[in-house]
Protein backbone atom coordinates (compact mmCIF):
# COMPACT_ATOMS: atom_id res chain seq x y z
CA UNK A 1 0.00 0.00 0.00
CA UNK A 2 1.45 3.42 -0.64
CA UNK A 3 1.04 6.85 -0.22
CA UNK A 4 -0.90 7.26 -3.85
CA UNK A 5 -2.95 4.97 -3.12
CA UNK A 6 -4.52 5.93 0.52
CA UNK A 7 -4.39 9.69 -1.56
CA UNK A 8 -6.95 8.93 -3.97
CA UNK A 9 -9.11 6.87 -1.91
CA UNK A 10 -9.22 10.23 -0.06
CA UNK A 11 -9.66 12.55 -3.14
CA UNK A 12 -13.30 9.98 -3.15
CA UNK A 13 -14.52 11.10 -0.32
CA UNK A 14 -14.40 14.39 -0.92
CA UNK A 15 -17.00 17.33 -0.53
CA UNK A 16 -16.71 20.15 -2.40
CA UNK A 17 -18.98 22.28 0.05
CA UNK A 18 -17.67 21.03 3.07
CA UNK A 19 -13.98 22.20 1.77
CA UNK A 20 -15.37 25.30 0.88
CA UNK A 21 -16.89 25.72 4.63
CA UNK A 22 -12.96 23.89 5.92
CA UNK A 23 -11.48 26.84 4.48
CA UNK A 24 -13.29 29.23 6.42
CA UNK A 25 -13.91 27.35 9.86
CA UNK A 26 -9.89 26.16 9.28
CA UNK A 27 -8.84 30.25 8.83
CA UNK A 28 -7.11 30.21 5.78
CA UNK A 29 -7.62 33.74 4.30
CA UNK A 30 -3.93 35.37 4.51
CA UNK A 31 -2.78 36.50 7.96
CA UNK A 32 -4.98 33.70 9.14
CA UNK A 33 -3.89 30.82 11.54
CA UNK A 34 -4.19 28.00 8.76
CA UNK A 35 -3.36 30.15 5.87
CA UNK A 36 -3.03 28.49 3.04
CA UNK A 37 -3.89 25.57 3.65
CA UNK A 38 -6.13 22.87 1.50
CA UNK A 39 -9.30 21.11 2.12
CA UNK A 40 -10.74 17.69 -0.07
CA UNK A 41 -13.69 18.24 2.44
CA UNK A 42 -13.74 15.12 4.44
CA UNK A 43 -15.22 14.36 8.22
CA UNK A 44 -13.15 13.33 10.93
CA UNK A 45 -15.12 9.92 11.30
CA UNK A 46 -13.95 9.07 7.00
CA UNK A 47 -10.66 9.56 7.65
CA UNK A 48 -10.00 7.55 10.67
CA UNK A 49 -11.67 4.94 8.22
CA UNK A 50 -8.92 5.14 5.68
CA UNK A 51 -6.63 5.35 8.29
CA UNK A 52 -7.74 1.98 10.11
CA UNK A 53 -7.35 0.26 6.90
CA UNK A 54 -4.06 1.11 6.64
CA UNK A 55 -2.40 0.45 10.10
CA UNK A 56 0.99 -0.98 8.75
CA UNK A 57 1.87 1.68 6.17
CA UNK A 58 5.75 2.05 6.25
CA UNK A 59 7.01 5.45 7.87
CA UNK A 60 8.50 6.27 4.43
CA UNK A 61 4.62 6.40 2.86
CA UNK A 62 3.28 8.36 6.01
CA UNK A 63 5.97 10.92 5.23
CA UNK A 64 4.65 11.69 1.89
CA UNK A 65 1.35 11.45 3.22
CA UNK A 66 2.83 14.19 6.16
CA UNK A 67 4.11 16.35 3.19
CA UNK A 68 0.33 16.84 1.37
CA UNK A 69 -0.93 19.77 0.37
CA UNK A 70 -4.35 18.62 1.77
CA UNK A 71 -5.27 18.47 5.25
CA UNK A 72 -7.75 14.98 5.26
CA UNK A 73 -3.91 13.65 3.73
CA UNK A 74 -2.22 14.89 6.89
CA UNK A 75 -4.38 14.02 8.96
CA UNK A 76 -4.76 10.48 7.54
CA UNK A 77 -1.12 9.80 8.21
CA UNK A 78 -0.83 11.35 11.95
CA UNK A 79 -4.22 8.72 13.01
CA UNK A 80 -1.94 5.77 11.19
CA UNK A 81 0.52 7.15 13.18
CA UNK A 82 -1.68 7.35 16.64
CA UNK A 83 -2.77 3.69 15.82
CA UNK A 84 0.77 2.15 15.15
CA UNK A 85 2.02 3.91 18.37
CA UNK A 86 -0.81 2.28 20.31
CA UNK A 87 0.20 -1.04 19.14
CA UNK A 88 4.14 -0.66 19.36
CA UNK A 89 6.79 -2.15 21.77
CA UNK A 90 8.86 0.23 23.66
CA UNK A 91 11.59 0.52 20.72
CA UNK A 92 8.99 0.89 17.80
CA UNK A 93 7.32 3.75 20.19
CA UNK A 94 10.82 5.66 20.55
CA UNK A 95 10.93 5.66 17.00
CA UNK A 96 7.59 6.93 16.05
CA UNK A 97 7.83 9.87 19.00
CA UNK A 98 11.49 10.32 17.19
CA UNK A 99 9.72 10.79 13.77
CA UNK A 100 6.57 12.85 14.87
CA UNK A 101 9.12 15.07 17.11
CA UNK A 102 11.17 15.59 13.76
CA UNK A 103 8.12 16.25 11.50
CA UNK A 104 6.17 18.90 13.45
CA UNK A 105 6.48 21.51 10.57
CA UNK A 106 3.52 19.40 9.06
CA UNK A 107 1.62 19.15 11.69
CA UNK A 108 0.20 22.60 11.67
CA UNK A 109 -3.58 23.13 13.04
CA UNK A 110 -5.84 22.65 16.45
CA UNK A 111 -7.29 19.88 14.72
CA UNK A 112 -4.09 18.12 13.98
CA UNK A 113 -2.34 18.57 16.95
CA UNK A 114 -5.31 17.56 19.34
CA UNK A 115 -5.79 14.33 17.33
CA UNK A 116 -2.54 12.92 17.86
CA UNK A 117 0.03 14.62 20.05
CA UNK A 118 -1.13 13.44 23.56
CA UNK A 119 -1.29 9.77 22.06
CA UNK A 120 2.32 9.93 21.19
CA UNK A 121 4.12 12.60 22.65
CA UNK A 122 2.57 12.39 25.70
CA UNK A 123 2.25 8.75 25.90
CA UNK A 124 5.88 8.34 25.17
CA UNK A 125 6.97 11.24 27.46
CA UNK A 126 4.89 10.07 30.67
CA UNK A 127 7.37 7.84 32.46
CA UNK A 128 10.23 9.99 31.16
CA UNK A 129 11.90 13.46 31.36
CA UNK A 130 9.40 16.03 29.54
CA UNK A 131 11.83 18.58 28.76
CA UNK A 132 10.54 18.52 24.95
CA UNK A 133 7.39 20.16 26.13
CA UNK A 134 9.45 22.72 27.94
CA UNK A 135 11.54 23.00 24.29
CA UNK A 136 8.26 23.01 22.72
CA UNK A 137 6.81 26.19 24.48
CA UNK A 138 9.35 28.28 24.00
CA UNK A 139 9.24 27.63 20.58
CA UNK A 140 8.16 30.41 17.48
CA UNK A 141 5.98 27.82 16.20
CA UNK A 142 2.13 28.22 17.33
CA UNK A 143 1.85 24.85 16.55
CA UNK A 144 5.03 23.10 19.12
CA UNK A 145 3.33 25.55 21.76
CA UNK A 146 0.19 23.84 21.69
CA UNK A 147 1.47 20.39 20.98
CA UNK A 148 3.17 21.36 24.56
CA UNK A 149 0.11 21.63 26.68
CA UNK A 150 -2.59 19.49 24.64
CA UNK A 151 0.51 16.34 25.19
CA UNK A 152 -0.14 16.69 29.00
CA UNK A 153 -3.70 14.74 28.96
CA UNK A 154 -1.86 11.79 28.97
CA UNK A 155 -0.54 12.70 32.13
CA UNK A 156 -3.36 14.00 33.14
CA UNK A 157 -4.96 11.02 32.78
CA UNK A 158 -2.31 9.21 35.12
CA UNK A 159 -3.46 12.19 38.09
CA UNK A 160 0.07 13.64 36.86
CA UNK A 161 -1.02 17.44 37.05
CA UNK A 162 2.44 19.28 37.30
CA UNK A 163 3.39 20.06 33.96
CA UNK A 164 0.19 21.32 32.78
CA UNK A 165 -0.17 23.72 35.76
CA UNK A 166 3.30 24.47 35.00
CA UNK A 167 3.03 24.86 31.31
CA UNK A 168 -0.25 26.80 31.65
CA UNK A 169 1.24 29.77 34.06
CA UNK A 170 4.04 30.31 31.58
CA UNK A 171 1.08 30.47 28.95
CA UNK A 172 -0.64 33.62 31.04
CA UNK A 173 0.72 36.06 28.66
CA UNK A 174 0.75 34.54 25.70
CA UNK A 175 -1.05 36.02 22.55
CA UNK A 176 -2.75 34.02 20.76
CA UNK A 177 -6.05 32.87 21.75
CA UNK A 178 -5.38 29.28 20.49
CA UNK A 179 -3.25 28.38 23.73
CA UNK A 180 -5.82 30.18 25.37
CA UNK A 181 -8.41 27.54 24.51
CA UNK A 182 -5.79 24.83 24.72
CA UNK A 183 -5.08 25.69 28.17
CA UNK A 184 -8.32 26.20 29.43
CA UNK A 185 -9.42 22.95 28.42
CA UNK A 186 -6.08 21.03 29.66
CA UNK A 187 -7.25 22.88 33.06
CA UNK A 188 -10.76 21.98 32.44
CA UNK A 189 -9.60 18.49 32.12
CA UNK A 190 -7.55 18.70 35.37
CA UNK A 191 -11.17 19.71 37.45
CA UNK A 192 -12.77 16.94 36.42
CA UNK A 193 -10.28 14.52 38.12
CA UNK A 194 -9.41 16.96 41.28
CA UNK A 195 -11.66 19.93 41.80
CA UNK A 196 -9.38 21.80 44.37
CA UNK A 197 -6.46 21.43 41.89
CA UNK A 198 -8.01 23.79 39.52
CA UNK A 199 -9.90 26.05 42.31
CA UNK A 200 -6.16 26.72 43.65
CA UNK A 201 -4.44 27.40 40.65
CA UNK A 202 -7.50 29.55 39.67
CA UNK A 203 -6.94 31.51 42.97
CA UNK A 204 -3.71 32.31 41.91
CA UNK A 205 -4.04 33.52 38.70
CA UNK A 206 -7.71 33.92 37.71
CA UNK A 207 -7.11 37.92 37.49
CA UNK A 208 -4.73 37.85 35.19
CA UNK A 209 -5.93 34.85 33.27
CA UNK A 210 -6.64 35.30 29.23
CA UNK A 211 -10.70 35.56 29.35
CA UNK A 212 -10.94 32.57 26.79
CA UNK A 213 -8.59 30.75 28.76
CA UNK A 214 -10.80 31.61 32.35
CA UNK A 215 -14.13 30.69 30.80
CA UNK A 216 -13.18 26.90 29.08
CA UNK A 217 -11.07 26.27 32.40
CA UNK A 218 -14.32 26.90 34.40
CA UNK A 219 -17.23 25.60 32.17
CA UNK A 220 -17.90 22.83 34.64
CA UNK A 221 -17.59 24.13 37.95
CA UNK A 222 -21.08 25.38 39.39
CA UNK A 223 -22.86 28.96 38.92
CA UNK A 224 -21.61 29.96 41.81
CA UNK A 225 -18.02 29.39 41.17
CA UNK A 226 -17.93 30.94 37.57
CA UNK A 227 -19.70 33.70 38.68
CA UNK A 228 -16.78 34.31 41.35
CA UNK A 229 -14.21 33.91 39.31
CA UNK A 230 -15.08 36.01 36.24
CA UNK A 231 -15.36 39.10 38.55
CA UNK A 232 -11.95 40.16 38.63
Amino acid sequence: MTADIIFQQLQELGNPAKAAHSLTFFKTTPGGYGEGDRFLGITVPEVRVVAKGHPKLLLSEIEILLANPYHECRMCALLILVEQFKKADEEARRILFDFYRARTFYINNWDLVDLSCYAIVGEWLADKDRQPLYTWSRSPSLWEQRIAIVSTMAFIRRNDFADTLQLSESYLSHPHDLIHKACGWILREIGKRDEKILTGFLDIHYTNMPRTMLRYAIERLSPQQRAYYLKK
